[in-house]
């Protein structure tokens, strides 16, 4: 009887280790936007403090959704304000959003021979653009701008490709579905991605500044210890310089 009452009391301490380890993991719904930058961040963060992070990439309005039907994320890194605050205004934030970074809208094409440039758009070689889903994700929006500043939007909407997400929209430009394509500056500054293709920055006087905002989640599961430190470490040194090699305005100088 004191052998199995022992290996019931060591059964429940590993459980309870187990729990525990669990209970460290830190889930991270990420812009598309911000799919690279988010995991050198949170790789670096996870090097620093010992906890484990997960990420989830999606367009901001579906990260959004699922947040608001109770996905158990710590931290929502969105590519605007609009979508932390409206969370947040529905009890969804333990604290109010903040801006994070300011993202910068390029145009990108992997086609040989073709330079990317607003002027091009509307040649006869140009049959598919690629851009985010304006209704869903804030870079397509900005896109939306762009091409209504230079009167176009309604010249080329035909050949306009919606993405669900950047990520969506890069595949498109990547494997040629879109001779050219709106996209994020972290995208094509990336590692993986300085070399494929040519790209453009498009004047940022032309869209409204992408002030991406970071959100913490309101989770009743557990205390949001780990996603406060994060939200410290994004403000950090260390996360700044991270941010900056990505294309990003800092939002803490």
């Amino acid at each position: 009887m004191r052998i199995q009452f022992l290996l019931l009391f060591l059964l429940l301490l590993l459980t309870s280790c187990l729990d525990a380890d669990k209970g460290q993991k830190l889930t991270i719904a990420s812009a598309a936007n911000m799919q690279f930058a988010t995991r050198e961040l949170a790789g670096a963060f996870s090097e620093a403090s010992g906890i484990e992070t997960e990420l989830i990439l999606g367009a901001s309005g579906n990260l959004t959704a699922q947040i608001a039907s109770g996905a158990p994320y710590d931290v929502f890194l969105s590519a605007d304000m609009q979508y932390p605050r409206y969370l947040y205004e529905r009890g969804f934030g333990y604290q109010e959003p903040e801006v994070y970074g300011y993202g910068q809208l390029v145009l990108w094409s992997c086609t040989d021979d073709l330079v990317p440039s607003i002027d091009v758009l509307n040649k006869d070689n140009i049959r598919h653009i690629a851009i985010p889903n304006p209704e869903l994700a804030p870079y397509g929006k900005a896109a939306r701008e762009v091409l209504d500043s230079h009167e176009m939007y309604e010249q080329v909407a035909p050949k306009l490709v919606f993405g669900e997400s950047v990520a969506q929209t890069n595949q498109f430009i990547r494997t040629g579905a879109a001779e050219i394509g709106f996209t994020a500056l972290s995208v094509v500054v990336s590692p993986q991605l300085k070399e494929v293709g040519k790209w453009t920055p498009l004047p940022r006087e032309q869209y409204t500044p992408i002030a991406q905002g970071i959100l913490i989640v309101g989770n009743q599961a557990k205390p949001p210890e780990n996603a406060l430190k994060f939200y410290t470490f994004l403000k950090s040194t260390t996360g700044r310089e991270i941010l900056s090699r990505y294309g990003y305005l800092s939002a803490y100088e």
